[in-house]
Parts: structure tokens; C-alpha cells; sequence
């Protein structure tokens, strides 16, 4: 079977990502390249029954809480890291504790992820803009697991909550 996908990758049929993982081309105007990242790693989580989501430095830009642009490509997993070459750009997929995937892609997850990252030092700014952001249901959300979070998160959580 490895062979096939060999034979295959070098006949341009498929693209090699990873040791054992294979992409089909898309076709474009400008030539064949690889599919979209978040297309690969939403099938590849499928595949493999793991968690993917954005990482703690990705999730901060998109909430807003940082202006920095992540310049690697990272996501999270449940399960092992690995390294995918897709065209010219390296995506890494680094393994998180639980706690950091908790909630998954949804808005509260990519919360905790963010201030994950912020760290402790920065969570009372954090905080407030994140309640603003955060529609009741998710703000909900994001407090039913404040138990399962670290310390010094959940009590960021609890305060802005009294």
C-alpha cells in the first residue's frame, strides 16, 4: 500500500505531507498545489479521531486580545505532534494538555487557548475584553470548566464573574 502512495506522489497524483499521510492536488489556473491547511487538518482530525485546533498565539489575534501575527503555522492536537509539508509552508501540530483543548474550535475554547498563551500577567486586560466579546451562552460555557483549568485562570474567571 505505502508503494501505491509513493508511486502515486511521484506521478503528481498526491502530494506527500508527512511520513505516511498523503494530500490529493488541487488544481488551479497557476498549476497544482497543495489543499487548503485547514481543509488537511480538519480530514486528518477525522482520520485519526484527535482534536486540531488553532494555537494559543492564533487564538489570541483572532479574539483580538494581540495585534502580533503568529508567523508559523501551529495548531494544537489530543493526539502525537507531527510536521506537514504542504507546498512550501511547514505546518507544525504540537500535542496540549487537555485543558488547552478543552471546548474545542468553539469561541470559549479559542478563550482558553488565548489566555493560555497571554499567561498570567496579562489575563485581567485579557479578561474584560473577553466578556465583552463573549455572547452569555459562551460566557456559560467558559465558566462551567473553569474547574478544569489552572489555578491562576479559574480565578481570573471567578473574579470577573463576581
Amino acid at each position: 500500500m505505502d508503494q501505491a502512495f509513493s508511486r502515486l506522489a511521484r506521478a503528481g497524483l498526491l502530494m506527500r505531507a508527512a511520513r505516511g499521510l498523503y494530500v490529493a492536488p488541487v488544481s488551479t489556473k497557476f498549476g497544482m498545489r497543495a489543499p487548503a491547511v485547514d481543509k488537511t487538518l480538519n480530514s486528518l482530525a477525522h482520520k485519526t479521531h484527535e482534536t486540531i485546533t488553532d494555537s494559543g498565539a492564533r487564538s489570541a489575534n483572532a479574539l483580538g486580545l494581540t495585534t502580533q501575527v503568529p508567523v508559523r503555522e501551529v495548531y494544537l492536537t489530543s493526539g502525537r505532534g507531527r510536521r506537514l509539508k504542504l507546498n512550501k509552508a511547514t505546518v507544525e501540530i504540537q500535542r496540549a494538555p487537555k485543558w488547552m483543548l478543552l471546548l474545542g474550535a468553539a469561541l470559549p475554547g479559542a478563550a482558553i487557548r488565548a489566555l493560555g498563551w497571554l499567561g498570567e500577567a496579562h489575563v485581567a486586560r485579557a479578561m474584560k475584553k473577553l466578556q465583552k466579546l463573549m455572547s452569555p451562552a459562551d460566557w456559560q460555557e467558559l465558566c462551567s470548566v473553569r474547574h478544569l483549568l489552572p489555578a491562576w485562570m479559574a480565578q481570573a474567571i471567578s473574579r470577573q464573574v463576581a
